[in-house]
């Protein structure tokens, strides 16, 4: 079977040669060791800078050809785009924060941007904007600004579908899914739930038209699939209950899988961290194919979760990303034996880790679950 072949027969419940192996993202301190040399391609933090710069053609190239060569080199099954992947900065972006310290930026309107080394993310950390707006729900009664392809990103997506199109299955991008609608961020998006639930449920609203007109924009007609990404976990359950999310979103989310299903025919793929233990009835009643991340230190058992749910969607998972970061090569062998013990028999499973191949993974651990894999995937 192709790796295109593969992942079909597990989303449809079929029996595949062998178990998938794919990740939401490979960092890129693993690519480079793959690669042999420095590159863009999700180094978000780099990235950013080198846009403040200027660089936009370099970036791109690497992004481009880094993907290309990653997907040639690893036995991926599944080709994602991700952040730091594709999607450049439109051209009106806005002009380029002032640099204040080593990991510190001010744009013109008082946002203060900082680097984690940890991650190699830039995050806003303060935002005097949108702390003071006030959200109503007249606001978002109106049409949403329309979604245009920016066709420099376009050109980076279409050459690395066009390469890779006729043997990897490709889970392209599109509009995302509705998640869970925090205006204004975490903290106060949460206290917005339940104070000003109507000016939720218009932004909810307008936000599915959004996202169904930038699927037009978005969707590559070589996809097999669309691979959505939302938090809506935390260590020990869902941000809101499974009784606010039925009521604010389910709806939403139905109608935006039932649209990517009947217009384009494609799959759908959630990736989701953290508990949502409560929410995975509603995953399988939105219709989502498969389930990608599975964090084992929040509470999701692969096993439990494959004899309760293996039956209705695909989970894709089984390796902490903790043991690919802080633990030792046997740790990760150990992962790979289990998940495959557990959730390979009777298929509609896809190994992977617990979210991604993330910044600060040691090689020998990443080399550890490729290996195991490679000893234990057949059927």
């Amino acid at each position: 079977m192709t790796s295109k072949e593969r992942v079909t027969a597990v989303l449809e419940g079929r029996i595949p040669d062998r178990v998938p192996y794919a990740e939401f993202a490979v960092d890129f301190d693993t690519v480079e060791r793959l690669l042999g040399h420095e590159t863009f391609l999700r180094a978000k933090a780099r990235s950013q800078i080198a846009f403040w710069a200027g660089r936009h053609d370099e970036v791109a190239q690497s992004w481009r050809e880094d993907h290309i060569a990653l997907h040639k080199k690893l036995p991926l099954d599944i080709v994602t785009f991700p952040m730091a992947t594709w999607e450049l900065p439109p051209p009106d972006a806005p002009p380029p924060p002032r640099r204040i310290d080593a990991v510190t930026w001010e744009d013109r309107e008082g946002r203060i941007f900082r680097l984690s080394e940890a991650t190699q993310d830039i995050t806003c950390v303060h935002d005097p904007v949108r702390d003071a707006r006030v959200f109503t729900a007249a606001e978002f009664e109106r049409e949403p600004e329309p979604v245009r392809r920016d066709e420099r990103s376009w050109a980076i997506l279409d050459a690395v579908v066009r390469e890779l199109k006729d043997e990897k299955f490709i889970a392209g991008p599109s509009g995302g899914s509705v998640g869970i609608v925090l205006l204004g961020g975490l903290e106060r998006g949460l206290f917005e739930l339940a104070a000003n639930p109507e000016a939720v449920r218009a932004a909810t609203r307008q936000l599915v038209r959004r996202e169904n007109a930038a699927d037009e924009a978005l969707i590559h007609p070589d996809a097999d699939a669309v691979l959505w990404a939302d938090d809506l976990g935390f260590k020990t359950g869902p941000l809101i209950g499974p009784a606010m999310f039925r009521d604010f979103f389910l709806e939403a989310n139905r109608e935006r899988v039932g649209r990517i299903k009947g217009r384009y025919g494609l799959k759908v793929l959630q990736h989701c961290c953290g508990n949502i233990n409560l929410l995975l009835d509603q995953f399988v009643g939105i219709g989502y194919d498969a389930y990608q991340s599975i964090q084992p230190t929040a509470g999701m058992d692969l096993g439990r979760l494959k004899r309760e749910y293996g039956g209705r969607i695909t989970l894709w998972g089984g390796v902490a990303v903790e043991n690919l970061v802080a633990g030792s090569p046997e740790d990760v062998r150990a992962d790979v034996r289990r998940a495959m013990a557990c959730a390979k028999p009777g298929g509609r499973f896809i190994l992977g880790s617990s979210h991604s191949v993330a910044v600060g993974a040691k090689y020998d651990n990443f080399m550890a679950l490729l290996d195991e894999h490679a000893e234990l995937c057949q059927y």
